[in-house]
């Protein structure tokens, strides 16, 4: 059975603790850049859900690989930092799943 493994910053680690779920704590954007490669090349992990600015200091390469892989399936989780617009996440998700880019009007 594959794990699910959750890379978040020290203040949301409890609540995927609580949820049961494997967690890695990361500090600060360098630690993140230690962390998230080696997941990526596990035998063991079927998921695993990155704090969207925590991804967002992986290198071009690395992104490549990611979305290439079939195992583990890589989720970026929403950062709460104001002024991310939810629309413009589910947009990326959606592009990220079917090649295309899907504009959500109201």
């Amino acid at each position: 059975m594959y794990k699910f493994v959750v890379v978040t910053d020290p203040d949301s680690a409890p609540g995927f603790r609580l949820a049961g779920v494997d967690v890695l704590e990361a500090k600060d954007l360098n630690e993140a850049k230690k962390i998230i490669p080696p997941l990526i090349f596990r035998d063991d992990t079927g998921i695993v859900a990155v704090s969207e600015d925590l991804m967002a200091v992986l290198d071009d390469k690395m992104m490549e690989k990611i979305d290439k892989t079939y195992r583990p399936i890589i989720i970026p989780i929403p950062s709460r930092i104001k002024g991310i617009s939810r629309t413009s996440y589910i947009e990326r998700l959606l592009q990220r799943a079917i090649g295309y880019n899907i504009v959500i009007r109201r």
